[in-house]
């Protein structure tokens, strides 16, 4: 496990490249933390490391949202948060989001986490007190 300390939005860009790094070939990010822990900042933070072109918003009410890159190449960014039952996952194909080989980023991830392949990469947010954000990364 490796620990990321996220001090402040300045130190965004710099956690961004060492989550990236960290999960070398590995695609697949699963991001666990409460409500207002900075899920979506961080994933805002690593499509800008990605140097996706489009606008990166929450996707809670669309479940999915799918962004570009310079070179075309599709990011995911699924939240899971509203989903009821596991069968709504299979509804809006999560498989096809999963073997696609491209990065997807998920939060609320726990709520299926049965299903998320074993070599995701997995981010632990905690929020401290003085409002910085501890990420242990597996």
């Amino acid at each position: 496990m490796v620990t990321i300390v996220i001090k402040d939005r300045k130190h965004l860009k710099e956690a961004a490249a060492s989550i990236l790094s960290l999960g070398g070939e590995r695609r697949l990010y699963a991001f666990f933390g409460a409500m207002g822990s900075g899920k979506t900042t961080i994933i805002k933070a690593l499509c800008s490391e990605l140097k996706v072109t489009d606008t990166v918003t929450s996707p809670t009410f669309t479940l999915v949202n799918e962004y570009r890159t310079p070179g075309g190449d599709p990011v995911y960014h699924i939240d899971f948060y509203r989903i009821k039952k596991k069968e709504e996952v299979f509804d809006f194909g999560i498989e096809e989001y999963l073997s696609d080989g491209s990065y997807c980023f998920m939060e609320w991830p726990e709520l299926v986490e049965d299903i998320i392949p074993p070599e995701t990469v997995r981010l632990y947010i905690t929020v401290m007190d003085d409002e910085s954000r501890i990420l242990k990364i597996t």
